[in-house]
């Protein structure tokens, strides 16, 4: 079992920043692969962006590329958010996650476990 507590998420005004970080604890496989993903209302679940354990390997999607990025300390078992320049249409709960390690790419990677999600909501 793995177990994953976000934390960072918040109200934001448009053009802001918020760092969300992610503690992981549990079995050490499954958390080879570390990432975000986020819900809006009313649309489904999507990645936001993916690192694999060396960090060697990161995937960001389209819809935040270029405003976003995900860190990981290993020490502390720890996987970060950077987001900058926030939009409103960024608003939605975002959701740490945690896998094993995939051959492909990150972009179709798809988590064995999942944080509770915490907030963001960016306002004009």
């Amino acid at each position: 079992q793995v177990q994953l507590v976000e934390s960072g998420g918040g109200l934001v005004q448009a053009g802001g920043s918020l760092r969300l970080s992610c503690a992981a604890s549990g079995r050490t496989f499954a958390t080879a692969i570390l990432g975000w993903f986020r819900q809006a209302p009313g649309k489904e679940r999507a990645i936001v962006a993916a690192v694999n354990r060396d960090r060697r390997i990161t995937y960001y999607a389209d819809s935040m590329k270029g405003r976003v990025t995900i860190s990981r300390d290993n020490t502390k078992n720890t996987v970060y958010l950077q987001m900058n320049s926030l939009k409103p249409e960024d608003t939605a709960v975002y959701y740490c996650a945690s896998g094993q390690d995939i051959l492909g790419s990150l972009r179709d990677w798809r988590p064995n476990y999942w944080g509770q999600g915490t907030q963001v909501t960016v306002s004009l």
